[in-house]
């Protein structure tokens, strides 16, 4: 004898929500240890702490799953390329401001704001360019249909 599941489409909503209220839940209470942390150790001792490495983590994975959801909502006349182009020469000048306005600060030389610069525009590239894909993709299976 087999079992059949019943696929029911309110079900696997209602499971959604509840792991939404789970993370949720899970999210305040990592902000409130690594807040304790923050306030008796300073920022040094919360950074240190080993949960912030998941939290850091865990934000990262939630913000590369909700680019898949922003670019299914996006409208359907825009272009993966355009939107590349739109999206490099933002990061570049964010980092160009941040090269400059590091090099201007008494601490630091310009080395190390061409640095700093590179690395963020280096690590800016990766979400820019996942979009990119995922846009792309999209733009192929819309062209399929």
């Amino acid at each position: 004898m087999q079992i059949q599941r019943i696929n029911d489409e309110r079900l696997v909503l209602k499971n959604l929500q509840n792991i939404r209220i789970a993370y949720a839940i899970q999210t305040l209470g990592i902000l409130a240890v690594l807040g304790y942390d923050f306030v008796t150790k300073g920022f040094n001792g919360m950074t240190e702490n080993p949960i912030w490495i998941i939290f850091i983590v865990s934000t990262m994975v939630l913000a590369f799953l909700s680019m898949n959801i922003s670019v299914d909502h996006e409208s359907d006349d825009k272009f993966p390329n355009k939107g590349l182009a739109i999206s490099l020469t933002l990061l570049a000048l964010i980092c160009i401001a941040i090269i400059i306005f590091t090099a201007w600060s008494d601490d630091f030389a310009i080395i190390d704001g061409v640095l700093f610069g590179g690395i963020l525009f280096i690590c800016g590239m990766v979400p820019v360019f996942f979009l990119f894909g995922l846009r792309k993709k999209k733009r192929a299976e819309e062209e399929e249909e």
